[in-house]
């Protein structure tokens, strides 16, 4: 368009062109004794020729454009029709399969009994309907332990199933028989790898319970009396032994204070017991990722800043930040000034100098507690988005360097460890005797319970807070099991993640 402007202006300037050159032939004239008008004449007319011809040329072009472009204008009108076209048949097709996928979920998902309760065919395991029309507790037990592999599609399809049970809360108040085993300890307890997945499990049938009944229609406010009483004679008898338990027990993550307070809430019978004794629990269970909602049904929403000070009293300073995110009281606890003062406290705990013979071994110790530290931190930062309010730059420099250490010790360890012989030629191979060597575990021991080993492949999930006073539990809820049985319920007070189930 600039060039069709600048090629108007220039034809339009051809008539001046011309006056002036007609002026400076006239000039020139008056300097020949012989006229030349003839000649200016011919001239004239050969300039005005041409300057026609160039107009017409170029109103010619200009229509020819302005032709180009309509049909370009009609084209993408054209185009975008189609397209259009296409985008109404595309959406319209995925609309069917969203809409039949929608369909195959709520099917699944939200299968309706029959009113006898029979088997339910859609039901990926209908084993559970017939173990819960049969009130069979402890096969129930057996059955989700010998499944656990699969464990989070059978807790989603035991609140349907407990629809079969004559008396679904009934039968999960028999699934907590055994949950506390007299002849055990608690340090039996702690290695009892069946009796930790018994506990899981009755935790996992209480919530399924809570859900059940929460949508069942009228169910929940009709339980009947006597279950109630029996439920109460449960809580009853366990009360007297998480009095027992320091507020530190379990470092946050107590099965047993768990247990006890999804008792309360599956039941309904929080009201039968005094707020301000359960509510100390709750420093028990911090670093179970189901404290929040438990916490919001057991009506104990307004007893969380005092909660978080013990945390924070405690040393805990990590669950004290995700509780204050849960219950939104990040202006009451700061969350930058709880972490650095975590990591300040870690450095003075693991700082050499506390240490009155520092061997090298105590050193390995010293750096392992600062690297829990650090990487406890670092994720809490990262999952509340707290990057801004305090750097991660620094914190992974000295992660580095902690790591590096001891990757570095860890090469010596193996270069001091005494190699075996070459085997002889006749194939008779012999090794040394070695009897008084460190072994792995002694080099690498286990850093404080003050500093917990937080896992950093699970997201946090304490849900935040809602205006329902009594959200369903189970909504994030994982369950996540090795493949054998003493494993599968293992290792929960020693390998702990960061917010465990």
């Amino acid at each position: 368009m600039e060039d069709t402007d600048s090629v108007a202006t220039l034809i339009d300037s051809t008539s001046s062109k011309i006056k002036q050159l007609q002026k400076a032939f006239a000039e020139l004239e008056s300097y020949r004794a012989v006229t030349l008008n003839l000649k200016w004449k011919e001239l004239e007319e050969h300039f005005h020729g041409l300057e026609k011809s160039l107009k017409r040329r170029f109103h010619e072009l200009e229509d020819q454009e302005k032709e180009f472009e309509n049909k370009v204008v009609k084209s993408r009108e054209i185009l975008e029709k189609r397209e259009a076209t296409v985008c109404a048949k595309e959406q319209a097709s995925l609309q069917k399969l969203q809409d039949k996928r929608d369909a195959a979920v709520f099917a699944i998902f939200n299968v309706k009994l029959s009113p006898e309760g029979g088997n339910v065919d859609l039901l990926s395991y209908p084993e559970l309907v017939k173990l819960c029309k049969e009130m069979d507790a402890r096969g129930l037990h057996k059955f989700i332990s010998d499944n656990r592999k699969n464990l989070a599609a059978i807790r989603d399809e035991i609140p349907h199933a407990l629809g079969a049970a004559p008396n679904a809360a009934c039968l999960v108040l028999d699934s907590l028989e055994g949950f506390y085993c007299a002849e055990a300890s608690n340090q039996d307890v702690k290695k009892d790898a069946n009796l930790l997945g018994l506990r899981r499990t009755c935790i996992m049938l209480m919530e399924c319970l809570y859900v059940f009944l929460n949508n069942s229609d009228g169910v929940y406010n009709e339980l009947l009396e006597d279950i109630k009483d029996r439920a109460k004679a449960v809580a009853e008898e366990w009360k007297p032994r998480l009095d027992a338990l320091d507020a530190d027990a379990g470092n946050g993550n107590s099965l047993e204070a768990h247990a006890f307070l999804q008792l309360l809430a599956s039941f309904d019978i929080a009201s039968d017991f005094n707020e301000e004794e359960f509510s100390r629990f709750i420093p028990m269970v911090s670093r179970r990722r189901q404290t929040a909602d438990l916490c919001r049904c057991l009506g104990l929403s307004e007893k969380m800043p005092g909660v978080i000070e013990v945390l924070v009293n405690s040393g805990r300073q990590i669950d004290a930040v995700n509780l204050s995110f849960a219950f939104n009281l990040t202006e009451q606890f700061s969350p930058t000034d709880l972490l650095k003062s975590y990591l300040k406290d870690a450095k003075k705990a693991a700082s050499p100098s506390r240490c009155v013979n520092s061997s090298p071994t105590t050193q390995v110790e010293v750096n392992e507690r600062e690297l829990v530290a650090l990487k406890s931190i670092i994720k809490c930062i990262e999952e509340h988005k707290l990057e801004e309010q305090y750097p991660l730059d620094p914190l992974m420099k000295r992660v580095v360097q902690l790591e590096k250490a001891k990757a570095d010790k860890k090469r010596e360890t193996e270069a001091t460890k005494p190699q075996p012989k070459r085997p002889r030629a006749n194939g008779v191979g012999y090794g040394p005797r070695v009897s008084n060597f460190p072994s792995d575990k002694a080099s690498y021991p286990r850093a404080a319970d003050r500093y917990p080993q937080y896992v950093f492949d699970r997201p946090y999930v304490y849900p935040g807070p809602t205006d329902n006073h009594c959200p369903p539990l189970m909504g994030s809820t994982t369950y996540n099991f090795t493949p054998s049985h003493s494993n599968y319920f293992g290792n929960g007070y020693q390998y702990q993640p960061t917010y465990l189930h």
